[in-house]
């Protein structure tokens, strides 16, 4: 077996977490926003605790068939059709939560603290908050179009952070960063940044 068959297309930094022993087998893990599930491969292979949502009904006809072929044991319904604002899971249910590639594309900054607030709640009490999101960083092509809106040097319209922005978040939410938030622009069209948190282990959740 090649590495690229037992990782799959996994995001180089969420790679990172594993490596480092921060995601096991004995955590639930979400994928909020899974899409086919890439960043799962390695996950569903070796048996860890996966669930996904994803408002595509195509992603997720994907992702179960992909669940179906590595992990067959894994109940279909493990994922489901949600909005990654308004999602089905208990409170405090998860003790991983993964979103990779998905705030950015917030309607606007409500959406996009509904979004974070969600994935909060639902996250256990010490949990990890892993996100790759698109950022300002390194960016001045770039052609506002308010409420944090802006066009990309591709032609995409994305809901963009900055890390004052993701340090500000952190903060309220009585976060502690895991690791310092970095950018990393790719091919001078965009800048990814990694945001990874862990919650408090008690007295923790969003603004009230």
């Amino acid at each position: 077996m090649t590495l690229r068959d037992e990782f799959g297309d996994i995001d180089v930094y969420l790679f990172d977490q594993l490596l480092r022993g921060r995601i096991t087998k004995e955590m639930r893990i979400l994928d909020a926003g899974c899409g086919g599930g890439r960043n799962l491969i390695y996950l569903l292979r070796n048996g860890f605790d996966v669930w996904g949502v994803d408002e595509d009904p195509a992603a997720i006809v994907r992702v179960r068939e992909l669940a179906s072929k590595l992990a067959p044991t894994l109940p279909a319904s493990r994922f489901a059709m949600e909005s990654v604002d308004a999602m089905s899971f208990e409170t405090a249910s998860m003790d991983v939560v993964i979103s990779s590639a998905v705030m950015h594309f917030a309607r606007d900054e409500a959406h996009w603290l509904a979004m974070l607030h969600e994935m909060w709640r639902v996250l256990a009490p010490n949990g990890l908050l892993f996100a790759r999101l698109a950022t300002t960083v390194a960016q001045p092509a770039l052609i506002p179009l308010g409420g944090r809106r802006y066009r990309m040097p591709d032609g995409e319209d994305r809901f963009l952070v900055d890390h004052e922005m993701l340090i500000e978040q952190t903060n309220a939410l009585g976060a502690t960063l895991v690791d310092p938030i970095r950018s990393s622009v790719v091919h001078g069209a965009r800048s990814m940044g990694t945001w990874v948190m862990r919650k408090a282990t008690h007295g923790a959740g969003p603004p009230g």
